[in-house]
């Protein structure tokens, strides 16, 4: 990973003769590497933030009273730390990858973090301004080892191994990065981003929630960026399976041999034939938050077939999407009007109906399928003085398409099959945070 950032910086820098005026990070949230801080070399495996090795560790702690999440970034580094350095006697730098990056582009001269990636680590406190001294000595975490929280827009240092030595000038995490990308900048405005995983991401202003914590409907409270001290917050609602169904149909049942072949197979049929597909490959996020639920489907027939299998997968995600959207209006009490797209199941037509269908809301796709490099870009510009403030960003969104509700799927049934889902691992839907 350090070798491809070093590598794309150099290709790019040379493309421009070395007239990189600043480098701007995002990166994927919660995902962790931990290294050596005098050779720069990583003591282990990076951890992404879908894997759930720490679920167990999790329940542990539960029971100490301490809540953590197995997809936050707190117990991956105490899984790392336990595993390579259980003495804790090693010199070693914790960071998430917009860390790494940094330190690398650097030489070593920079170890920082940004509020929307720290924010997501479960170990800050007062609005991810500082480190919390619980949780680290919970799970034997050194703050000399953690990074400095930084603004997510500004100067942190110099790209000393990039051509033309530019300054680093932004980090920020994925999500809030596809906010800025798509112009979701105002109280009111959301996106949702479908990777592997899918983000919803509200807009609700610089006002400081009252709590940081999970909110009623699954919902959490989090900083968008910081800009010359100031938060803008947002609130999210997580999907754990998103393109990755899409991938277990490529993958697991072997029906499709590439991701974009699920568009015309699943539009191949006029309806999925009453089958429901749950998308809980790893269980269920907002707002159910159940580790123990797993992937459904219900309502196979001696007629249903890889079109119609097909299409009960893209109508799950779009089902978990509303879900996320009913979520997040409920627990911020601001109205959704409309819903912005990016990501790489949003070239997927047949799904992006299928999703303005069960949110019965105008879907504005993105003009870039990343929006969180173009969020990341943009940032790096307001830093550079080409927007006089972070507000200006919002102007410049301009939708490639709008894609309106045809039709209305059947959420009642969608939600009896939630139901059937959940609790199949008894032990993990007992994970509370």
């Amino acid at each position: 990973m350090a070798s491809a950032a070093l590598q794309l910086a150099a290709k790019v820098a040379g493309e421009v003769n070395g007239a990189v005026s600043g480098v701007a990070i995002t990166n994927q949230r919660a995902s962790v590497v931990v290294w050596d801080r005098v050779t720069g070399e990583p003591i282990g495996p990076g951890i992404g933030w879908q894997d759930l090795r720490t679920v167990f560790t999790c329940l542990e702690l539960q029971a100490q009273g301490l809540r953590f999440a197995p997809n936050s970034s707190a117990t991956k580094f105490s899984w790392l730390l336990d595993n390579f350095d259980p003495e804790r006697s090693r010199d070693l730098c914790l960071g998430t990858v917009d860390s790494w990056i940094a330190w690398t582009l650097s030489g070593g001269s920079v170890h920082a973090i940004d509020p929307s990636n720290a924010g997501v680590t479960l170990l800050t406190q007062n609005g991810a301004t500082s480190w919390s001294p619980r949780p680290l000595d919970a799970l034997g975490i050194s703050e000399a080892s953690l990074p400095k929280i930084v603004d997510t827009c500004g100067v942190i240092g110099v790209a000393e191994r990039v051509p033309g030595k530019p300054p680093i000038v932004a980090m920020v995490g994925d999500q809030q990065a596809s906010m800025l990308g798509q112009g979701c900048i105002e109280p009111g405005l959301a996106k949702i981003t479908f990777g592997t995983g899918g983000m919803l991401d509200l807009c609700t202003g610089t006002n400081a929630p009252a709590n940081e914590t999970r909110t009623a409907e699954g919902t959490f409270p989090l900083i968008g960026w910081r800009h010359n001290g100031v938060n803008t917050w947002a609130t999210e609602a997580i999907m754990l399976s998103a393109g990755t169904c899409v991938e277990w149909l490529r993958d697991g049942l072997e029906i499709i041999s590439d991701a974009a072949e699920s568009d015309p197979l699943a539009a191949s049929c006029v309806d999925s034939g009453g089958v429901v597909f749950v998308p809980a490959l790893l269980g269920l996020g907002t707002p159910e938050w159940d580790f123990g639920a797993r992937g459904s489907i219900f309502g196979l027939t001696r007629g249903t077939g890889r079109a119609e299998i097909a299409r009960s997968v893209l109508e799950g995600v779009a089902h978990r999407g509303a879900d996320l959207v009913e979520a997040a209006e409920v627990d911020t009490g601001l109205v959704l009007k409309t819903l912005r797209v990016d990501g790489g199941m949003s070239a997927n037509k047949t799904f992006i109906q299928a999703l303005a269908n069960a949110t019965q809301r105008p879907i504005e796709l993105s003009p870039v399928r990343e929006a969180t490099t173009l969020g990341a870009g943009l940032l790096g510009h307001v830093a550079a003085g080409s927007f006089a403030s972070i507000s200006d960003i919002g102007q410049t969104w301009r939708p490639r398409e709008i894609v309106e509700p045809t039709a209305v799927l059947d959420r009642e049934r969608w939600s009896e099959a939630i139901k059937r889902s959940k609790g199949w691992e008894s032990g993990l839907s007992s994970l509370e945070f």
